[in-house]
């Protein structure tokens, strides 16, 4: 509990970005929902169309309609100009704004429909012009079912926003998805306590509101009103300093290693004098194209998944070849700057559990593939769309029984659980050892070399400075020195922070 009272206190700025994204997505669908509400009142058309958009996009995922984003704005940029951003605040405004259309548009639609037919006509019949009729009669008699549509709104958007760490906006999903991912549930059950109490506290304000409409008590209206905007604009003040334009970002991808090497190079450029922001949990098709339109200044990626990803090749050259060709590539496709590899290989790469496998005797992937007609494979939430998959497939024949996805953390524990046969695993993670499991063997090198890279946006890539103050940490860091790091993060006794982590492998390689 005292884990979770010092998570909690530790989540001001998330909360603020929060309250501030929740406010501003909400404002944004009562702007754009309204307008359209009294418009579809008055035209059974466009109330079928517009509420049929509304519902279409409550089909979408959350999680998948603020990734939707990303692209889109992307490719505005070739009209509004290269300063359109593509990650963090505007598409999260815009996706969770969408979100929040259909209860406030569906109950707005429905109250007018329902409004009775005398006192509408008596409004006619005084001679009522019909701005009148809408603002004296029509809205005061509606706005307690629109305000009963903005609170479930309200709930929706604050939950929702929880996501929009996946596209690099700070929220309370930040310490959920980095709790999930190093498998720390204080850092978990903080950000969900905190996103409930303040959905709680959001339709508990918007309910004083709309009873005040109900009601006819101004006093609920305006105080309700009143405490709600404070908050709002009390999380604004919060974070007024806080934000820096030449701040140097750092992308991570959403597991522990990413996170761990995001703060080892964070804490070098602070150690030079750059302010530093973060942008964790990025996707890896997102964290290269915002690297490459200069959103974030420096990732790190892996030579197999750019290989795959970006060149759509599955040949294996072998190792060095690829690095040289991928270095070729970024520099005159994109103009991004490998700055080079870190020292080790996260690769890629088929385990079973050490028994398990002794059991079946399998030590080959053909092995494996003998046998997996009768096993069940789990991978990660990307795993199974990956070229790399499909190329190893192929090659070897695989045909499992079954095929999960998993979060990184919950695939480890669905191998030792035995809720998997097999899953796709990462041979820098330190779970390989101390979870006893064995790498199969590929022997037809199916996998590509998954070096890790340090990279540096087209933009950044001009610091010269910058570049020297990196420059110490290619070829520093071992596969065991990573592994270890990994593993005082991912074990569940005696758990080490991702900056913890970092700080105890910047003193094993000497920075």
């Amino acid at each position: 509990m005292n884990d979770i009272m010092i998570a909690l206190f530790g989540l001001g700025d998330k909360l603020a970005s929060h309250v501030l994204l929740a406010a501003a997505a909400l404002a944004l669908g009562i702007s754009v929902a309204l307008p359209l509400a009294v418009w579809a009142s008055r035209s059974p058309p466009v109330a079928k169309i517009v509420l049929g958009f509304a519902s279409l996009v409550q089909t979408i995922p959350a999680l998948a309609l603020l990734a939707l984003f990303f692209p889109i704005l992307l490719s505005l940029r070739v009209v509004f100009g290269e300063g359109l951003p593509t990650l963090g605040f505007l598409p999260a405004l815009l996706a969770l704004a969408l979100y929040a259309l259909l209860p406030i548009l569906r109950n707005s639609v429905t109250a007018r429909e329902h409004m009775a037919a005398g006192v509408l006509e008596a409004a006619d019949g005084v001679g009522m012009t019909g701005w009148q009729k809408l603002r004296l009669v029509e809205a005061p008699l509606a706005a307690p079912y629109i305000m009963a549509g903005i609170r479930t709104a309200a709930v929706w958007t604050i939950g929702a926003a929880t996501l929009s760490t996946t596209i690099g906006q700070p929220s309370l999903g930040d310490p959920i998805f980095a709790g999930l991912q190093t498998q720390n549930w204080a850092l978990v059950l903080a950000g969900c306590v905190a996103s409930a109490g303040l959905a709680i506290i959001a339709d508990t304000l918007l309910g004083a509101v709309e009873r005040g409409f109900a009601e006819r008590k101004k006093w609920l209206i305006w105080g309700g009103a009143a405490i709600a905007a404070l908050g709002v604009i009390t999380a604004a003040w919060s974070l007024r300093d806080r934000s820096d334009e030449d701040a140097i970002v750092i992308g991570a991808k959403s597991f522990s290693e990413q996170y761990i090497l995001a703060q080892l190079v964070g804490k070098q450029l602070e150690d030079a004098g750059y302010a530093v922001e973060y942008r964790d949990g990025l996707g890896s098709a997102v964290v290269h194209n915002a690297l490459t339109s200069s959103e974030i200044d420096i990732s790190f990626d892996y030579t197999g998944t750019l290989w795959t990803n970006q060149l759509k090749r599955n040949d294996n050259p072998g190792r060095a070849v690829i690095y040289d060709t991928l270095v070729e590539w970024e520099r005159e496709t994109t103009g991004t700057l490998v700055l080079g590899k870190l020292g080790f290989e996260n690769a890629y790469a088929l385990a079973m559990r050490q028994d398990r496998a002794e059991e079946l005797g399998i030590t080959t992937i053909a092995d494996l593939a003998r046998r997996s007609s009768q096993l069940t494979v789990g991978g990660d939430v990307e795993f199974f769309d990956r070229p790399e998959w499909i190329a190893v497939r192929d090659a070897y024949g695989l045909n499992f029984e079954r095929q999960r996805n998993f979060t990184t953390t919950f695939m480890y524990d669905a191998l030792t659980g035995g809720e998997a046969d097999v899953i796709s695993a990462y041979t820098s993670d330190g779970r390989i050892v101390a979870d006893k499991l064995v790498i199969i063997e590929d022997t037809k090198e199916a996998f590509p070399s998954y070096d890790a890279l340090l990279m540096v946006s087209p933009e950044a890539a001009q610091d010269q400075k910058l570049i020297d103050t990196l420059s110490p940490l290619i070829g520093a860091i071992s596969v065991d020195q990573m592994r270890e790091a990994n593993l005082a993060v991912d074990r569940l006794d005696d758990k080490q922070s991702p900056r913890d982590a970092a700080a105890a492998l910047a003193t094993a390689i000497g920075l």
